[in-house]
């Protein structure tokens, strides 16, 4: 079933457009099913959670953090997370910055920007952002690697909506990359999109989904 549904979602996936799946919650047994189906990166939302997981599970598995980081807790994944997408401040990005050097790590971050009506929701604003990124200081961080931008719609039926809040990313992610990172061609994901509305993400330009109950089934 689990392999039945990675093959379906990876048929329609666009070109270019990278599938995490969202193994919170789930039990080994169920990632490594999706595992032996070719699917070898996985998103967490709890950093205790990934790092059990972590050392249970194949060591050619790509792990991204995908729910909001605490500061205090970046000391347990620098060894090994490959993304992180929810960088929602500066104090994170540098704790990162600090903990990746310890490791002799450079990690790849994402920017989570704050998109949805809920405020709920974690992460910048395009003027927070905007400042931090003429931060002199942001210049001295060399064990981190911005490679894109993150956000999560507003939970709602309206796909209107979803799809306008996924456009403004968009238009943030073009503005920012102009503006900021016009000869780094690291700099080029866009994750947005989950189970319910991934198609309207791609269709607003989004390079990575990030999906779970449409490959283990509702909770």
């Amino acid at each position: 079933m689990i392999a039945e549904n990675i093959t379906k979602i990876r048929n329609v996936l666009q070109e270019g457009v990278t599938l995490i799946v969202v193994s919170k919650t789930k039990p080994i047994e169920a990632i490594l099913e999706a595992y032996h189906a070719g699917q070898h990166i996985f998103g967490e939302n709890k950093v205790q959670e990934m790092c059990a997981k972590y050392e249970l599970l194949p060591k050619d598995i790509s792990w991204h953090l995908i729910g909001h980081l605490q500061s205090n807790k970046v000391k347990f994944i620098a060894p090994f997370v490959s993304l992180i997408h929810a960088v929602d401040s500066f104090k994170l990005l540098k704790e990162i910055n600090k903990e990746a050097k310890k490791n002799g790590r450079v990690i790849d971050c994402l920017l989570q920007f704050h998109i949805a009506l809920e405020e709920t929701k974690f992460g910048f604003s395009f003027d927070e952002a905007t400042e931090m990124l003429h931060d002199e200081s942001f210049f001295e961080l060399e064990n981190v690697r911005i490679i894109g931008l993150m956000g999560m719609a507003t939970f709602v039926d309206s796909q209107e909506q979803i799809r306008e809040e996924f456009r403004t990313l968009h238009n943030y992610f073009q503005i920012i990359k102009s503006h900021h990172f016009t000869l780094n061609p690291d700099f080029k994901e866009l994750s947005m999109g989950m189970s319910g509305d991934y198609q309207i993400a791609m269709e607003e330009g989004s390079t990575m989904v990030r999906i779970g109950s449409a490959v283990f089934g509702e909770r």
